[in-house]
């Protein structure tokens, strides 16, 4: 072979080995550090599943075990802890809007805003745009139910009109007009629902129900969001 070919291919091969040595080393300088999210959970009010209640296809399966440690970057917070919250409705049955923030997620007559019958929504304004990694919701955990039309979504815009981005829905059949939703309907229990937002940028985060099997009104006792600031 040529002796200028191998000098050609040799530097092509290194070349090539520096560029990916290069990538490898900006993914690792970009990645975040991992770490088990701590959660501090309320005190179980209940225990099992009501009989009565109908498991189908749309319906997560019940499990008699903890919920396995989610991973994020280390540093998150509860960033919507405190933060103001407004509301599609403006005079709820009982509680105050500031209650979905304040911290206390037990299940007591005093922690939690319930809110009138058909599709309503809770939303916090977190202040600023943050990189969300995880939002828990407390709807109610007196008892055990299941909430309809969960929908939660995140956007820079507070009154989400354009890009939004939908982290959970499990309106399967549409009947809240956000879009079909792909994921499960859950019974409500002292863990909370956590979803992961991967990452998801914004500064507001709203959160969609419509009744529940124990009630047509829709109650929020708690909602965490878990982000470090956006860069």
């Amino acid at each position: 072979m040529d002796m200028r070919v191998k000098t050609w291919n040799w530097r092509v091969a290194m070349a090539v080995a520096v560029l990916a040595s290069a990538g490898l080393a900006a993914r690792g300088a970009g990645a975040k550090e991992m770490a088990p999210l701590e959660i501090m959970l309320p005190i179980p009010a209940f225990m099992g599943t009501p009989v009565d209640i109908p498991i189908d296809e749309h319906v997560e399966k019940p499990s008699d075990k903890p919920r396995p440690p989610f991973m994020a970057p280390k540093g998150v917070a509860n960033v919507a802890l405190n933060k103001k919250v407004t509301s599609s409705d403006k005079s709820p049955v009982s509680g105050a809007l500031d209650l979905v923030t304040d911290g206390d997620k037990e299940s007591t007559d005093s922690s939690f805003v319930e809110l009138h019958r058909r599709t309503q929504w809770v939303q916090i304004d977190l202040d600023a745009p943050h990189e969300i990694y995880a939002i828990l919701i407390w709807h109610a955990h007196h008892t055990p139910q299941i909430y309809y039309d969960v929908v939660v979504q995140i956007s820079d815009d507070p009154d989400f009109t354009q890009n939004v981005k939908t982290v959970y829905n499990n309106d399967y059949d549409n009947s809240s007009g956000l879009g079909i939703g792909t994921d499960k309907e859950y019974f409500e229990n002292y863990e909370g629902r956590l979803i992961d937002a991967k990452g998801a940028k914004g500064r507001y985060v709203r959160m969609y129900s419509r009744g529940s099997t124990f009630s047509a009104l829709n109650r929020y006792t708690e909602v965490e969001v878990f982000a470090l600031p956006a860069k």
